[in-house]
């Protein structure tokens, strides 16, 4: 069963819940309801836009989320949940003229009564819901294929411990061996390769989950772990002995009572994510379309002040390790990447056109890019987009590097906000850092602040002597 699955058979149940949530309540305000063309022409349009406010509340909560919570634990979260939303209903319906007058009004013991009978009913189906995958769990239909990486005692202990917890859904189908671990006889569950051969094995044998269980801790054997899951669909979880050495990457989860630590987690939920490209679009639209005869004059002056074309088009790495081009107004003299390859540039560098310096002193020569933001390419806010030279050459030396494909690169982020600008590949790895804080630390609020801090910049025109230099390093590695 696939998590999409599981999540429409959750909102099908909530469906059920819901409506007889309404229904009962509608009961108890003397309103008996009887299956009549009119009355479902009259009731039906209500009970469907009160589901939908729901379904968009719950989505909003993260009730609709993989599940890695406990029965008990998402109980709290559906009364909270509920709770906010009930009194945005009361807010809504509230009478000022009667209820101010009257503490204890009537349609206040209403409202109440919904309450009781929303989180009363929705939490009984969840609970029916989840007893019912638990015993399929059990009887191993649903279970997502899992992967030990580790032959050693740690590895031996959490194959034991997942073998008494059917509920948990992983399906062992064999284990990894890491270098200097010995292989156990007694297991009867194959080896199925080397930790060399983790991505090919993840691909061929469809692994959903990983199960991390080495022996030493060892900071590059983890990262090598990593970075050998990384751009594939799996989670990655490790046994709790191990969370010191991957402090700040991990989130805790405990499921009926077996203890697991969560690797690089997803951290935007999906409504989130929905709503963030929402906002992509219309803001690419509205700058794009509002501000049109500014890009035409932008575009006449371009080839006056130096002969050549208008945009310049330059590979970049995106989303999955996806190749697409980058659209930018030329601010480099035409051919200026012939003159010297592939190397990063520096500030006052002399290939920087008069026009050009001012357009990228108040960032301007991004704006075309909104192109890709509508394409999909990019976001607004999310690690820079990188050339693929300079990505076969990071992944090669920097662990984790290849992390920053796990999104769309942005057009600003965290790391142009806070970082220095490209000199070294320590300044890389420093970005990188950044870069990751980004990813684990995910949401619309850390997007609108990056977004005013980078707007703040641009009609300030302040601090662009370190900003600039970073941009001509990370956006134009020998822009054109």
């Amino acid at each position: 069963m696939s998590r999409w699955t599981e999540r429409l058979l959750l909102a099908g149940t909530d469906f059920i819940m819901i409506h007889a949530a309404f229904f009962l309540w509608m009961e108890t305000n003397g309103r008996t309801f009887t299956l009549t063309s009119e009355a479902l022409r009259e009731i039906l349009p209500v009970s469907a836009g009160i589901y939908i406010y729901w379904l968009a509340l719950f989505g909003f909560f993260g009730l609709y989320r993989s599940f890695i919570l406990s029965r008990t634990d998402e109980l709290i979260n559906l009364i909270k949940t509920v709770t906010v939303g009930v009194f945005v209903i009361f807010l809504l319906t509230f009478d000022i003229e009667k209820g101010s007058g009257h503490p204890l009004e009537m349609n206040r013991y209403r409202v109440l009564i919904y309450w009781c009978l929303m989180w009363g009913l929705t939490g009984a189906g969840r609970m029916a819901y989840r007893t019912v995958i638990r015993k399929l769990l059990e009887k191993g239909i649903g279970r997502r294929k899992t992967l030990i990486v580790g032959v050693g005692e740690n590895a031996g202990t959490l194959y034991h411990d997942v073998q008494q917890a059917p509920a948990l859904g992983y399906e062992i189908v064999g284990f990894i061996q890491t270098e200097g671990d010995p292989v156990p006889a007694e297991w009867d569950k194959p080896v199925l390769g080397t930790l060399s051969r983790l991505h090919k094995i993840i691909e061929q044998s469809g692994i959903q989950v990983v199960l991390i269980a080495v022996t030493r801790k060892s900071v590059r054997l983890l990262e090598e772990i990593v970075s050998q899951c990384d751009g594939l669909p799996v989670s990655m979880k490790i046994v709790p002995d191990l969370y010191d050495v991957i402090v700040g990457q991990a989130r805790t989860h405990q499921i009926y009572g077996f203890p697991l630590i969560e690797i690089l987690p997803q951290l935007m939920q999906p409504w989130e994510r929905a709503v963030k490209r929402l906002i992509d679009i219309v803001l690419s639209l509205m700058i794009l379309v509002g501000f049109f005869p500014l890009w035409v004059v932008v575009a006449l002056v371009i080839p006056l002040d130096s002969r050549g074309s208008v945009f310049y088009l330059q590979e970049r790495v995106g989303r999955g390790g996806r190749v697409y081009k980058m659209i930018k107004f030329r601010s480099m003299v035409e051919g200026a990447e012939k003159m010297t390859g592939p190397v990063w540039a520096t500030y006052n560098d002399p290939r920087v056109t008069r026009f050009g310096r001012l357009l990228r002193r108040f960032r301007l020569d991004e704006i075309p890019q909104l192109i890709n933001v509508l394409k999909g390419d990019m976001s607004w806010v999310g690690p820079r987009p990188e050339r693929p030279y300079f990505v076969r050459k990071f992944q090669k030396q920097i662990p984790l590097y290849s992390r920053r494909l796990r999104v769309r690169p942005g057009i600003t982020g965290w790391a142009q906000v806070m970082g220095q600008y490209d000199q070294s590949l320590e300044h890389v790895k420093q970005k990188l850092a950044y870069d990751l804080f980004y990813l684990e630390n995910m949401s619309l609020r850390m997007d609108l602040k990056i977004a005013l801090n980078t707007l703040y910049v641009m009609l300030s025109g302040s601090g662009f002597k370190k900003n600039e230099t970073e941009r001509e390093n990370e956006n134009d590695h020998s822009h054109g």
